[in-house]
């Protein structure tokens, strides 16, 4: 029976080399899949969050290793994770995914560890069928060795030896360890007609390790239970059998150890693991959830995976007298990853009423234009690039939406293909945001910051305040992101400056932290705000914060005044007040509009974007 879904945990690039072709041949003939879930082990005295770069370094060893096999396109998925322990890591992973085969290299010692565990507990805990490779098993083993006693694990055995036999065009040689030869003969007969792959079957008495051993000498390979006898002393990792043959031989070996096979004595599997304290669980997500947007630069595999997964994507720009940076951002977005790469389906301009030439630049351009006052006029209009972000979701057709700022003077297609990477790599993540270092000279230093004013001063200390799982992104504010639009339609949107900070919040409380990721895009140069638009964005930003905290707890803390800013104002000879209302808006999610959902229904009907 070939295995669905086959997880090999990676602390050895170069043994999980060795392991996929075995992981090949024991999958379904079409579909199925191979994950690879690279393990960056750390000593419990350090931050989790100093294993980025050894995660973002192994992730491009395992994309390598992936890639390097044509013959399995998108069949082997590379995952990575940063932590303490690496078996529990692992058995997290088995506990809330439906893998159905374990696959582990070994080094032969009954008796050692793997994973950082002993090898007993290994084999007590596993809640899925468990195979140990020693040495290397691949296309050349076309003999096969099956020796069987009828134990609780001889069906798994045999379906993967067969599996082996047929994958390579083997032969299993089956032999049967019994003292009443025509017993064994009668059971095991109707073998040999049902399975052609088997070739042979015979029966040894007495000392069945010794037989095994001799036989195994004309064969490649075996593949053997690994069951044990529960005994005074504790639980024995393997059978007096399975430990005579590792230690009797060097050929390969396959142990096998089949899903819910518990021998009297042995311990259940364990539940779910303790949940992590927030701040190891933050430096863990930052090391496994922080990407490089050159880890995507390969843009003929980006689009290949796009293609294969059959996903649209659009690219939405919203702008307010962008004259100056729209016609080159849509030259470079349009044939760099249209024309040359058609990575996006489909370039949009939402405009929020410019009143420079900003829609005449992209109309010329042959770029669709949608000014956000005019888009789903029975719901109303509000000012703010939230509102704008909210109203495309209606007018973009594609499964994955991408928005970058339109006042950046270095623009590059790392902004938008960094941010889909992730995306199209990774399932769990439904979204991407962007952070960039600033060029900004103080004094005679030129300092790459990790974010602007409002982020460091206000966003990011009211985050590790009061939404501490968000801590661990560099720039939340940072207004470059993507997401999956079966996402992005159910959040609601703020309609003003408070957009990001309450998407952020919103996708963490209703899809949880390791469904948002963040990309490195390098270098980004674009407009700066004075100090008084940082003020008022700083101020709604405190509101949406404090309105999400409001929700949480049930109670009220602002009232209507608190919305109100009173700005400063100076003129020759005077200081004076003025008062301005500042506060967004807040849209329900798309999803909740009938226009919405007539527009996708229909479009999912014909099969076609509408």
């Amino acid at each position: 029976m070939p295995f669905e879904q086959i997880l090999i945990p990676v602390e050895e690039v170069e043994r999980a080399a060795s392991l996929l072709p075995l992981a090949r041949a024991l999958l379904p003939p079409s579909g199925g899949e191979i994950t690879l879930l690279g393990l960056v082990p750390f000593p419990p005295e350090r931050s989790l969050s100093h294993g980025a770069a050894a995660a973002r370094a192994l992730r491009q060893q395992l994309m390598a290793l992936a890639g390097a096999h044509p013959e399995l396109p998108l069949r082997v998925r590379p995952r990575i994770r940063v932590t303490y322990q690496p078996w529990e890591e692992v058995l997290h992973f088995l506990q809330t995914n439906r893998v159905s085969l374990l696959l582990l290299p070994w080094d032969g010692d009954p008796d050692g560890r793997l994973l950082g565990v002993p090898l007993a507990q290994v084999l007590q805990e596993a809640p899925c069928d468990l195979l140990l490779v020693r040495g290397a098993l691949g296309p050349d083993c076309r003999r096969i060795l099956l020796p069987v006693r009828g134990g609780p694990y001889t069906q798994l055995a045999l379906e993967v030896a067969l599996a082996l036999a047929e994958a390579w065009d083997g032969r299993v040689t089956l032999l049967h360890a019994a003292s009443e030869a025509r017993q064994v003969a009668a059971a095991f007969r109707p073998l040999a007609r049902q399975f052609p792959r088997i070739a042979r079957q015979m029966v040894v008495h007495g000392e069945v390790a010794a037989a095994v051993l001799q036989e195994l000498q004309g064969h490649d390979g075996a593949v053997l239970g690994a069951s044990a006898r529960p005994r005074a002393e504790g639980p024995q990792p393997l059978g007096p059998l399975a430990r005579a043959v590792v230690q009797g031989t060097q050929k390969p070996i396959l142990l096998v150890k089949a899903a819910r096979a518990f021998l009297p004595g042995q311990p259940r599997p364990r539940g779910a693991p303790a949940q992590l304290p927030i701040s190891v669980l933050v430096d863990k997500w930052f090391a496994e959830n922080t990407f490089d947007a050159e880890e995507f630069s390969d843009l003929e595999a980006l689009v290949a995976l796009k293609r294969a997964q059959g996903v649209t994507i659009s690219l939405g720009l919203p702008t307010l007298n962008e004259e100056a940076t729209i016609g080159p951002i849509l030259a470079i977005a349009r044939e760099v990853l249209m024309e040359r790469y058609p990575l996006l389906d489909e370039i949009v301009v939402i405009d929020s009423a410019s009143t420079d030439r900003t829609r005449e630049i992209a109309r010329a351009m042959g770029v669709p234009v949608y000014i956000h006052q005019e888009v789903l006029p029975e719901a109303g209009a509000y000012r703010g690039k939230g509102e704008a972000l909210w109203k495309s979701l209606y007018i973009l057709r594609g499964d994955l939406i991408v928005w970058t700022d339109t006042d950046i003077t270095n623009y590059h297609p790392r902004f938008i293909y960094g941010l889909v990477g992730p995306l199209l790599r990774s399932p769990r993540i439904g979204l991407v945001k962007g952070f960039y270092r600033r060029p900004i000279r103080v004094g005679e230093r030129l300092q790459a910051g990790g974010g602007g004013r409002v982020t460091e001063l206000v966003a990011r200390p009211l985050i590790n305040l009061f939404f501490p799982e968000l801590s661990g992104l560099i720039q939340p504010l940072s207004g470059e992101y993507a997401g999956r639009r079966e996402v992005l339609e159910q959040l609601p949107f703020f309609t003003g400056y408070g957009v990001e900070i309450g998407l952020l919040i919103d996708i963490l409380e209703r899809f949880g932290l390791w469904s948002i990721a963040q990309v490195d895009l390098q270098e980004r140069i674009h407009r700066n705000q004075d100090l008084e638009a940082l003020s008022k964005m700083a101020f709604a930003i405190i509101q949406v914060v404090i309105r999400r905290l409001e929700d949480r707890h049930k109670i009220r803390l602002l009232e209507e005044v608190n919305r109100s800013m009173k700005l400063i104002r100076h003129e020759p000879g005077r200081y004076y007040l003025e008062v301005e209302e500042i506060g967004d808006a807040e849209r329900p999610p798309m999803i909740t509009l009938p226009a919405y959902r007539e527009k996708f229904r229909r479009r999912e009907a014909v099969g076609a974007p509408g």
